[in-house]
């Protein structure tokens, strides 16, 4: 806060001052809403477990007695008496429908399944066995059967020849009801809230929406564990409160039914009423801020316009719009502050003309002392191809000397017109990249000082792209005889490696030269940078980047240590046209 004025420190401590104060009040009241809201749902849990069990005792008479009905129907004991197994399965399947149950099962004296009738029909006969083997071992008449990811309420009704005082018994009869998505959604009314049916850790059925069921199954509660306790559980980042209740106490494994009731829904108000009082308070504070901040920046908008010109000269910018009013110490001020602006603008121009100047003659200075050894070799060459005394052989060694010092001047002057050109297009063709450094390297090696020194190029994928390829060989030569310069004419070693990469065509040019000293590494593509070089112009780096950046490319210096520096290059495999357009007619860099 120090960098801001007093005016909007004042401001910015009294709004959050105010908001400070409204955050505890509001934080204060939600916090006792909270508590009340959720002993309101602990309260309905409660009475909605109490209404489930008078629900569930309905249920299971109604089960009983459906089961009594259909253990003493003549045809039921008819039927029973055959104890043949076939007969029992086809001709129980009418008494089954007519009974309106999910599930019926009718075992013989011996506890032996005889007969199987669900609404699953994969429900087998050896599962049923298991679950009534189970069932007969309790004494308690009502029974939960887990099939799968079913849940069956089964009741057990003894079936007697005659009368039950008789104690001939035929058999035993199952009948229950499954408690599916329906029957669930039936039992999450009554319970005023969602519902859950598991049975040891698997979730059997629920009325939670798919993703807070699919979480529900995922955490593997200890059900029986929580039964009669109330909990809070988030599914689906969603806030319940939930009370359980074993069904089948003793049962393996044991049935639970689980009362859900949103925690979140319930205080949904809450989160509205919060919001409209964090508005109204803001509203409030930002309308009296405005109000004051209209007042006060009649009186303090000439300071601010002092500020920004002052803040603009130190940008740079002396054109800065600065309103002078008459009248005031203020106005004296802003007065004095342009004329110094004035006075500084016209010492920047004279400075910068100054430096233009300056350039200009280094630049000569440079081009003269370059240009002055091989005219002196042209001019010494030539006095000695005068002498009458001379052999073919001289005069072809003399000639070459004379042609090398043109091809240096001319090499010279290229780079110079290279440098300076900033709107020549480009002329693409479809070519490989390893084929115009193929070309550049035997230029290379066509020279007689370079001709020792060991030059290799791999390749890994095409390599191939659209581009100027006399531009680019020309930006390789010049990488090629930095290096060759650099390394020793007897154990000079350059390798050249090209490779496809998700960037675009990799290039890199290592040798094991000294290494690039320090002191010229941050300037070495700046032009008429050179060391350690009798005929150095410093002007091959400059061109070789200007040239792959005209390409959509770049350059640079990857690592450089004694016995190894290595050059980086990176091109585009497709040069867009518009990143051609973009490089072709960027302003030029160096004011050339």
């Amino acid at each position: 806060m120090r960098h801001l004025q007093t005016r909007q420190k004042f401001f910015l401590s009294r709004l959050l001052l105010t908001a400070a104060l409204t955050a505890a009040a509001i934080f204060v009241v939600r916090r006792s809403v909270q508590e009340h809201v959720r002993k309101e749902i602990l309260e309905d849990l409660l009475n909605s477990t109490t209404t489930f069990r008078n629900f569930e005792r309905e249920q299971q008479l109604t089960l009983l007695h459906s089961a009594e009905l259909l253990a003493n129907l003549p045809s039921l004991k008819a039927l029973m008496t055959t104890q043949h197994e076939a007969t029992i399965q086809d001709a129980s399947a009418d008494i089954w429908r007519v009974s309106g149950c999910d599930l019926l099962l009718l075992a013989g004296r011996s506890g032996q399944v005889v007969a199987l009738h669900a609404t699953t029909p994969w429900f087998s006969r050896s599962l049923a066995q298991k679950l009534l083997d189970d069932s007969l071992q309790q004494e308690d008449a009502r029974h939960w059967w887990p099939e799968g990811d079913r849940l069956y309420e089964v009741v057990l009704q003894p079936v007697y020849f005659g009368s039950p005082e008789d104690d001939s018994p035929l058999g035993m009869l199952a009948v229950g009801h499954e408690i599916d998505e329906v029957a669930a959604q039936e039992i999450s009314h009554v319970a005023s809230g969602q519902v859950a049916f598991t049975y040891g850790t698997r979730l059997a059925v629920s009325t939670l929406s798919p993703p807070q069921k699919q979480e529900l199954a995922s955490q593997q509660m200890n059900w029986t564990q929580s039964a009669g306790k109330t909990q809070e559980l988030l599914l689906g980042g969603e806030r319940f409160l939930l009370t359980s209740i074993e069904l089948s106490p003793g049962g393996n494994p044991p049935v639970v039914m689980s009362v859900f009731k949103s925690y979140d829904k319930a205080i949904e108000f809450l989160d509205g009423l919060t919001r409209l009082i964090i508005w109204l308070g803001l509203g409030t504070v930002l309308a009296g801020m405005a109000a004051v901040l209209l007042l006060s920046d009649t009186f303090t908008r000439p300071l601010n316009n002092l500020v920004g010109a002052v803040r603009a000269l130190e940008e740079g910018d002396f054109d800065y719009s600065l309103q002078v009013r008459q009248g005031g110490e203020l106005a004296e001020v802003t007065a004095a502050f342009d004329k110094m602006r004035q006075t500084l603008k016209g010492a920047q121009q004279r400075l910068l003309e100054a430096e233009r100047l300056a350039t200009i003659g280094r630049m000569a200075s440079s081009i003269s002392h370059d240009l002055r050894h091989p005219l002196t070799a042209i001019v010494a060459n030539a006095e000695f191809m005068c002498e009458d005394n001379l052999s073919v052989k001289q005069k072809e060694e003399f000639y070459r000397e004379v042609r090398l010092a043109v091809d240096r001047m001319n090499d010279l002057i290229e780079s110079l017109l290279e440098f300076s050109r900033t709107r020549e297009s480009l002329h693409l063709v479809h070519g490989s990249v390893e084929e115009v450094i193929e070309r550049a390297v035997r230029l290379i090696r066509a020279r007689p000082e370079f001709g020792s020194i060991g030059i290799s190029v791999s390749k890994e994928g095409r390599g191939e792209g659209q581009f100027d390829a006399k531009k680019l060989q020309r930006a390789f030569e010049n990488l090629l005889v930095n290096a060759c310069e650099a390394v020793s004419p007897y154990s000079g070693r350059i390798d050249l490696r090209i490779r496809e990469t998700h960037e675009g065509l990799e290039i890199r040019i290592q040798d094991n030269g000294p290494g690039i000293p320090e002191s010229i590494r941050d300037r070495l593509f700046t032009p008429f940078v050179s060391f350690g070089k009798e005929n150095g112009t410093g002007l091959g780096l400059t061109v070789a980047q200007k040239i792959l950046q005209e390409h959509g490319g770049s350059i640079m210096l990857e690592s450089t240590t004694p016995g190894c520096t290595v050059f980086r290059i990176l091109l585009p495999l497709i040069a867009s046209s518009e990143e051609i357009a973009r490089v072709n007619f960027r302003k030029p860099v160096h004011g050339l």
